[in-house]
């Protein structure tokens, strides 16, 4: 029970019309309405837990966990909430140079720039050239006003779980003025 805390609408109003003018049964509600508060409260207001902009701080790693996002105990409540709100945009954009610019950028707050070297394995036109480079390979760079900021092998995991899994990939880290 939280003292004071009264419901939007009492059980009591809520009875049929012969039970309104019964004194006993309103004293009743009102004991009813003293215990339910909370429940009603918490039902009222559910919907902020879920929104990672407006969940309470000691939430937001359930909610992290609920979108497949792992949580890096070096982030601010500000980035955690950032990338949990994004989290569906990641998953949309998985596999795509979108997917992993977003998802680094998230990461480690810096300006992203992914080269795709377009290599493939296959054609549509029988016996044309292969279009792009061989292999496939993808080059992702950060740039970073402090470079010793950033956590590499932390960068390299996410790039890791959002690029293509037959892709291999370099991240370099660069410091910019």
């Amino acid at each position: 029970m939280i003292p004071g805390l009264v419901p939007v609408v009492p059980v009591g109003s809520r009875l049929p019309g012969v039970y309104g003018d019964d004194e006993m049964m309103q004293l009743f509600t009102r004991a009813l309405d003293e215990v339910l508060a909370p429940t009603f409260t918490t039902l009222d207001s559910l919907w902020t837990y879920i929104d990672p902009h407006l969940a309470p701080e000691d939430f937001l790693d359930w909610l992290a966990d609920w979108v497949g996002v792992e949580v890096d105990d070096s982030w601010s409540v500000e980035r955690k909430r950032e990338i949990v709100a994004q989290a569906a945009q990641i998953h949309r954009r998985r596999g795509t140079v979108a997917g992993v610019e977003l998802a680094v950028r998230l990461v480690t707050g810096g300006e992203v720039t992914v080269t795709d070297s377009g290599g493939t394995i296959w054609s549509r036109t029988p016996g044309a050239d292969l279009p792009g480079r061989s292999p496939a390979e993808l080059t992702v760079t950060v740039e970073v006003p402090d470079v010793d900021a950033v956590d590499l092998r932390r960068v390299d995991r996410v790039v890791r779980d959002v690029k293509p899994a037959h892709v291999p990939h370099v991240v370099e880290i660069v410091e910019v003025a």
